[in-house]
């Protein structure tokens, strides 16, 4: 005997289904009511009527008019009811049709997603704001899966052509080495541990990038100034500035409000700030770290005086990997992650940070918007 019992039948009954088993037990209870309404209690206070209205009618008379009550009332409770059961299949055909067929849409939209069909949209329904907002929100998921999807490709292909330049490179060398053709010497030793340092510096960066991005990312914030910020900044970039022939300054007012921060973290930030101005300023030019008030926030800048961006490559700079033009590509010595890195512990810290440049030789600025701390200033 088949056990595929009523629960699951009845989970299987369409809406349509459904919505017509509900008008027909709400039918069925107005016209129970209407009949006893209309047979039981209306013809008693009827003839209680009759009679106190015209003592002298016959009974005939009264009895007469009870039976024309009675037909007059159950005609038009049998017409007011069908009327109402017409109208009512009708509205409730014409709804669980559109219902369903903007249901069937997000249904299928959902199956191409999970599908990985991240393209896929449903229409706007048009049947009122939860089923608008329902759409909506399915619309915007399906655009972030899209998204995600995107770059999650383009990563996977960037990282893969990170990866073959070191790797070819040490392959090359290993088999050089082992055909004889080239000597085990100082100069092939400083070969293959720039390449491994180069693909330790990507699988680092890679890893913090993740970690600020998902929100792992530790901070331990507390006042700091700005000024104090910047000067250490420059001056861990000391070394790298002079070698590089570029002069770096800092022009930040010791009065500006403190910033509540992880000192490391932000090292890190103006860091990397630091090290991609100095990787693309020529030889005289200059990097200036500055800092001013800007409404409710503190503005931490890093300028130099070198290439520039094209102002189409502005919004893209904190991609990962994502390099403007041949000027600003692997070769120069970064992993093509350190400005994402940037951005994300940035947001970590409740700032923003965005790209300025007047084009290509005007130099670029990076300016890091971060709010002032709440703290008062500790004496130091």
């Amino acid at each position: 005997m088949s056990t595929t019992g009523s629960p699951q039948a009845a989970s299987r009954t369409g809406l349509t289904g459904r919505l017509l088993t509900a008008l027909a037990l709400v039918l069925t209870t107005a016209g129970v009511t209407a009949w006893l309404v209309a047979g039981v209690v209306g013809p008693p206070i009827f003839h209680e009527h009759m009679e106190r209205s015209d003592a002298a009618a016959s009974e005939s008379t009264v009895l007469h008019a009870e039976e024309a009550f009675l037909t007059a009332g159950a005609l038009s409770l049998l017409i007011a009811l069908g009327t109402a059961t017409l109208v009512a299949l009708g509205v409730s055909l014409f709804l669980t049709r559109r219902i369903g067929r903007s249901l069937g849409e997000l249904t299928s939209a959902a199956r191409l997603v999970a599908g990985g069909r991240y393209e896929a949209r449903v229409p706007d329904p048009g049947m009122g704001p939860e089923l608008d907002e329902l759409a909506g929100a399915f619309n915007q998921m399906a655009a972030r899966l899209d998204e995600s999807e995107a770059l999650r490709r383009r990563l996977l292909s960037d990282v893969a052509h990170e990866l073959r330049t070191p790797v070819a490179t040490l392959e090359a060398q290993l088999e050089s080495i082992e055909d004889g053709l080239v000597p085990l010497d100082a100069a092939t030793v400083g070969v293959l541990r720039d390449q491994g340092a180069r693909l330790t510096r990507l699988a680092e960066d890679l890893a913090a990038v993740t970690r600020a991005e998902s929100g792992d990312a530790r901070l331990e914030t507390a006042p700091h100034r700005p000024a104090d910020l910047l000067t250490r900044a420059a001056a861990a970039a000391g070394t790298r500035a002079e070698a590089a022939g570029v002069t770096v300054e800092v022009d930040a007012p010791d009065d500006l409000p403190d910033v509540d921060v992880d000192p490391d973290r932000m090292a890190q930030v103006l860091g990397n700030l630091v090290d991609n101005a100095l990787r693309h300023t020529p030889r005289g030019g200059a990097v200036t770290l500055s800092g001013r008030v800007a409404g409710e926030r503190v503005e931490l800048s890093v300028a130099d005086t070198g290439e520039g961006i094209d102002a189409r490559h502005l919004p893209h700079v904190f991609e990962r990997f994502y390099r403007a033009d041949d000027a600003r590509d692997r070769h120069s010595g970064g992993s093509g992650i350190g400005l994402a890195i940037s951005r994300a512990l940035v947001e970590a810290h409740g700032g923003t940070i965005r790209a300025a440049s007047e084009g290509r030789g005007r130099g670029s600025a990076f300016v890091v918007a971060l709010p002032r701390a709440a703290a008062v200033r500790p004496d130091r």
